[in-house]
């Protein structure tokens, strides 16, 4: 890709991505209806308690703390982080009874100053600019202790039917709207989980990934002596 096409494809994703941090923003009072409202989203939180989440935890786009407090009841500590302090604010109340350390921070930005046992995101990775991809499993890969995982859960393809997802776009996108009548665009990839898993074990990752409904749950160990 010359140097032309490169910049072009950064400053698509940065004002997508600002959007993204918007809606986010703006709707955190709506976030948790889609949980209570749709079975699915019940049936994963509840595999949560399958999955090998095990000594310190470092929680992406931890939004408003429905995975986090699952987490920390299984974990020896727990570190979650969200670009919105809105959000965030919502995700301390749930896990009060918890230890969690959170942080305010723009995850294409940050780097985890030490590193962890288990790396989780829930419903993140379709959230990541296609362009962005490799970098963010590179930042995943260097925050894991030897021996760690990161554990994921996200949307497939048969999810793209609940979403607006907006045609001809140069970032794979969707619109999202709110109770004010505002709309934004989001990032919203829908990975077939075999292309997935194939992509992940071409970059040296050892990777199980399972559909859950229209949705998948993965764990993946980085390849030896990353990070």
């Amino acid at each position: 890709m010359d140097s032309t096409r490169r910049g072009s494809t950064r400053r698509d994703d940065d004002a997508l991505l600002a959007e993204q941090r918007a809606y986010y923003r703006d709707g955190a009072a709506q976030y948790d209806r889609p949980y209570a409202r749709y079975r699915n989203l019940q049936d994963l939180l509840a595999a949560a308690d399958g999955l090998p989440i095990a000594g310190d935890v470092l929680e992406l786009a931890c939004g408003t703390g429905q995975w986090t407090a699952k987490l920390a009841g299984r974990a020896r500590s727990v570190t979650a982080v969200d670009a919105s302090a809105e959000v965030l604010a919502l995700a301390r109340a749930r896990t009060a009874p918890h230890a969690v350390r959170f942080v305010e921070a723009d995850l294409f930005a940050w780097q985890p100053p030490c590193r962890y046992d288990t790396v989780f995101f829930a419903f993140w990775l379709s959230h990541v600019p296609p362009a962005r991809l490799p970098a963010f499993w590179d930042t995943v890969a260097a925050a894991l202790r030897p021996g760690g995982r990161a554990v994921f859960v996200d949307d497939g393809p048969g999810a793209a039917a609940y979403e607006e997802v907006l045609a001809d776009q140069p970032v794979p996108s969707a619109l999202r709207r709110l109770d004010d009548g505002s709309r934004y665009r989001i990032v919203k990839v829908f990975h077939d989980p075999r292309t997935l898993a194939g992509d992940l074990t071409a970059r040296g990752w050892s990777v199980g990934i399972r559909a859950l409904g229209g949705n998948y749950i993965g764990v993946a160990e980085p390849p030896a002596g990353a990070g």
